[in-house]
């Protein structure tokens, strides 16, 4: 199972937003934390979140069981590890 943690702060919401658009991604807090879940893994646009660079590559606060594949100026990829 792939799981990734984004501080639950206004300038994240969009990127829990738009990786909770995949009907295979569950959303729901833990904490001050989204916990973002998956079978799968979790792909997530940075054109569609609307993030800006320094909230974009700030925003994984964690991760269970899983290893970032991808994170740049254009998608993060999460894959279970």
């Amino acid at each position: 199972m792939t799981t990734l943690f984004v501080l639950d702060v206004p300038e994240n919401t969009p990127i829990a937003a738009v990786a909770g658009q995949d009907p295979a991604v569950m959303i729901d807090r833990v904490g001050p934390y989204y916990r973002i879940v998956s079978d799968a893994p979790i792909v997530i646009d940075r054109r569609a979140t609307k993030a800006r660079h320094a909230v974009w590559y700030s925003s994984v606060a964690g991760l269970r069981r899983s290893r970032i594949t991808q994170w740049d100026k254009d998608a993060m990829r999460i894959e279970p590890r």
